[in-house]
């Protein structure tokens, strides 16, 4: 029978079968597979040292499920097959730390941390301090208990004093084990402090995945970690790419007794707890001002975020004297890095998949302060774009926020260092669904449709969005779920879920399933103009959806309307009514919109005839809170007698709408000599055209 010593090199996986195996033997086997799987997996995942293909590991993992699976007598929960595979959680239930986990003063710049080396010189009374030096990682805090070598849960580090516990989502991170290594000195009980982070790499591609499948990416790692750990299902947090490393010993009963920080490193190490690299031990104030410039200079070249550096002393009986605060220890201080800003690196170039399937370049950025929000993407609008500003992976790059609000890539910043990247070209087929693309003039399209899923995701978001149905409930990680879950590959198929198709979804309990369920088929009855816009067709926003409406008045005559027939609408040029005709010839989208009719989707015309009153083609512009309505139904009342509705005063602006606490809209309309109304002016206005 092998052991464990025979799976560690070179292992035989030509087992024999189950059914030929007794219980001892199932035993003896099952215990040798668990010890080398842990043993494999400490030196893949924390020292970055495989000693076995992924083939021969995955084979003796295999062995191990079948042997766990044919002898249940022999189950354990620290086993590795038990990483993943829980059920989602309905909630994360809270638990107490076996210690504090307090924060840490922070300091800013060298005359503060001057401060506390004064502080700390001053209460050890001549006696000389010796400092732990280490980076402050930009993760996820966490509490990692142990009985006997054995893991036995995690929690986050919530107030401090409780925590949410976290134990199966931990469980999926390969670098935790889940016993220790060399347990025959193990502690009875110990609780260790670990952060839990996302690699910048596996960051980035994960973002760039994200983008081209048209889903919210994460604004930074450490983002990405707090809101993976959270999670209700550990399945998800298995595949988002996490790591952790352990750097404080929190509590201990039982074990080995430590004299200082540095013994108990070398203690993890011993245990296979992943530590960090960097550690240092300084004495002189001036030694680490220099490792601080120094790790400021490298923290790029790390491949997981940093905000600052550690300082802490490393006797733990100096620590005693020094005591603590409430909520942070007096011995220790972290000095932040200034932030970044305006000037980043670009890291990926993505190609992101509309809803209409036209193809977007989306620089991913290193994190970056612009007017006080950080950025982490930004557009790029074009292949054209890109190569006109010559922008490669790896270079720095300017950010700028348009009207202080969308991010955008100003200009490539010439560096000693500069990028030697390929060139970017957009792909020639989809990332998404791997339709060849086909070019539009400067547009690149996949032709698939709704069966590609980044543009199925995006039609069923705008489809529920506020301006179109306004199905409340339907956001984008709701819709991202259904999607993957294949329960909706059509729009039609909204109209066709149940509580038991939503019950099983995270963040969804019996009321909450309700109640989308009931906003779905509250939209059986659309505005034509409203359904219109929620077909999400190009070039058609609420206002020409509207015009159509009106001109045409029924769903019938729109579907049937060629691109001749529409361009006779005042403010439809060529350009809308090749798209419109073209959209509703699609059989593709003529299927769904029988479908939608099938599900009981019935679509109210609009009067035709024109009003022929003050108000047709007339621009509004509304500021302040009116009373009985709010901006968007107020438009949508001028919009509904042939006005129309923008957000700034200007020359061509027929009326004011002022309510209560008006801004400088009403200033600029009075320059302007705008005719203002009030709210019962306005009402009696809109009485008038009926």
């Amino acid at each position: 029978m092998a052991t464990a010593a025979d799976f560690k090199s070179n292992p035989d996986t030509d087992f024999a079968p189950v059914d030929k195996l007794d219980d001892a033997k199932a035993e003896q086997q099952i215990e040798a597979l668990r010890d080398a799987i842990d043993y494999h997996d400490h030196r893949y995942y924390v020292e970055n040292d495989p000693v076995i293909s992924d083939g021969a590991y995955d084979q003796l993992l295999w062995r191990l499920e079948e042997l766990e699976e044919a002898f249940p007598q022999f189950d354990d929960p620290a086993s590795p097959t038990k990483r993943v595979g829980a059920a989602p959680a309905s909630e994360l239930p809270r638990v107490d730390h076996l210690a504090p986990m307090l924060s840490l003063k922070a300091v800013e710049d060298a005359e503060g941390f001057e401060d506390f080396d004064d502080f700390v010189r001053r209460n050890l009374d001549g006696d000389e301090p010796v400092y732990v030096v280490e980076p402050k990682f930009d993760g996820f805090s966490v509490e990692v208990v142990y009985r006997n070598g054995v893991y036995e849960r995690a929690a986050t580090r919530g107030d401090g004093y409780v925590g949410e516990d976290i134990t199966r989502n931990l469980r999926t991170i390969r670098s935790v084990p889940m016993r220790l290594q060399n347990r025959s000195n193990a502690p009875e009980l110990m609780a260790v402090r670990g952060e839990v982070f996302m690699p910048r790499d596996a960051f980035r591609q994960m973002n760039k995945r994200r983008t081209e499948r048209g889903e919210d990416t994460f604004a930074n790692p450490r983002n990405a970690a707090a809101g993976t750990m959270r999670q209700l299902d550990p399945t998800v947090v298995e595949k988002r790419p996490l790591d952790i490393f352990f750097f404080e010993l929190m509590y201990i009963n039982g074990g080995p007794e430590f004299g200082g920080h540095i013994e108990v490193m070398e203690a993890f190490d011993h245990w296979g707890l992943k530590t960090n690299f960097f550690e240092k031990t300084c004495t002189d104030v001036d030694a680490i001002e220099e490792l601080y410039d120094g790790l400021i200079a490298d923290r790029e070249q790390l491949n997981y975020e940093i905000d600052g550096m550690v300082v802490k002393l490393e006797s733990f009986e100096q620590r005693q004297r020094l005591g603590k605060r409430q909520r942070s220890p007096r011995w220790a201080v972290a000095w932040k890095f200034p932030p970044r800003k305006e000037v980043t690196r670009l890291q990926e170039i993505a190609v992101q998949v509309g809803r209409t399937g036209k193809l977007t370049p989306v620089a991913l950025l290193e994190p970056v302060e612009v007017g006080g929000v950080t950025v982490s993407r930004a557009s790029l609008h074009n292949e054209g774009d890109v190569r006109q500003k010559g922008l490669r992976p790896g270079d720095m790059v300017r950010v700028a926020r348009a009207g202080d609000v969308i991010p955008h890539v100003v200009e490539r910043v010439e560096r000693p260092d500069d990028s030697t990247a390929e060139e970017f070209s957009m792909p020639e087929h989809c990332p998404v669904c791997g339709t060849e693309i086909v070019t539009v003039g400067a547009y690149h399209l996949c032709p698939a449709g709704p069966s590609c899923p980044a543009q199925l995701k995006g039609k069923i978001y705008h489809y529920g969005s506020r301006a179109a149905l306004d199905i409340e409930g339907l956001g984008e990680k709701t819709v991202e779920t259904l999607v993957e879950r294949q329960l909706v590959k059509d729009i039609a198929d909204l109209y066709h879920l149940t509580i038991l198709h939503l019950m099983p979804l995270e963040r969804f309990a019996e009321k909450s399933a309700q109640n989308l369920i009931d906003e779905i088929q509250d939209t059986c009855e659309p505005r034509l103009d409203k359904f219109i816009y929620a077909l999400g067709i190009h070039h058609v926003g609420e206002r020409v959806a509207m015009i159509i409406a009106r001109e045409l008045g029924g769903l019938e005559a729109v579907m049937d309307a060629d691109a001749e027939q529409l361009q006779q609408i005042d403010e439809i040029g060529p350009e809308i009514a090749e798209s419109v005709a073209s959209f509703f010839a699609d059989d593709k989208n003529r299927r769904t919109i029988e479908g939608l009719k099938k599900a009981g989707v019935e679509v109210q015309p609009m009067e035709t005839e024109d009003t022929g009153g003050e108000l047709e083609d007339k621009t509004f512009v509304f500021t302040g809170a009116l009373e009985n309505y709010t901006r968007k139904e107020a438009g949508e009342q001028v919009q509904l007698r042939g006005g129309r509705v923008t957000s700034s005063v200007s020359g061509n602006t027929d009326y004011l709408v002022a309510g209560n606490n008006a801004g400088s809209k009403l200033d600029q309309a009075r320059d302007r000599g705008v005719e203002i109304l009030d709210e019962h002016a306005f009402e009696a206005l809109l009485k008038a055209e009926g």
